[in-house]
């Protein structure tokens, strides 16, 4: 089955909250195809489903921070009630109070997102480490390639004449020495 709904589309209305990915139920209803006011009666209707860590409702500053974030919720600026926001697992609960087959396929399309940004973290997180890794290395051969270099530099440099005006080293046979 393909996904109803392109995963960039899913991806770009995850935010972070309370150090969790969430979607809020403004975009979860545009998805959903139904009104904000009617996802969220659904789910006040079986709020047993819907424990803390599944979804919570966002604080004034919270809401704020949202709104600076992304321009198609300025609407939420003015509204009265705070926003929810759905975790993973409260987004896949939702598929059992909105049951219909475009909320299945929704929802189907919601998880592989959440999956992929996971995956797309474990992979940064990866490039991080080896970044650091390799910068680590860059550090300990620029050190080797500094000494490499004074030690050039020393060679290539004349050497410093002595203050006693007489030279020192060799004399071939025949030369005086001044």
């Amino acid at each position: 089955m393909a996904d109803i709904i392109p995963v960039e589309t899913i991806t770009e209305r995850i935010f972070e909250f309370r150090r969790q990915k969430v979607m809020i139920d403004a975009d979860l209803a545009i998805l959903y195809q139904v009104p904000t006011k009617a996802l969220n009666q659904a789910v006040k209707r079986n709020q047993i489903r819907f424990p803390n860590d599944f979804m919570f409702q966002l604080t004034l500053n919270e809401r704020d921070e949202l709104v600076t974030m992304c321009d198609r919720l300025t609407k939420l600026k003015h509204s009265s009630v705070m926003p929810y926001a759905f975790t993973e697992s409260g987004v896949a609960m939702l598929s059992s109070v909105l049951n219909s087959e475009h909320a299945i396929q929704i929802n189907v399309s919601i998880i592989r997102a959440f999956i992929r940004l996971r995956s797309m973290l474990i992979n940064h997180e990866a490039l991080r480490l080896a970044i650091e890794g390799l910068e680590k290395r860059m550090c300990k051969n620029e050190r080797d390639i500094q000494i490499a270099i004074k030690a050039i530099q020393s060679i290539l440099t004349p050497a410093a004449q002595t203050t006693s005006g007489k030279r020192m080293g060799f004399c071939p046979p025949g030369k005086p020495s001044t």
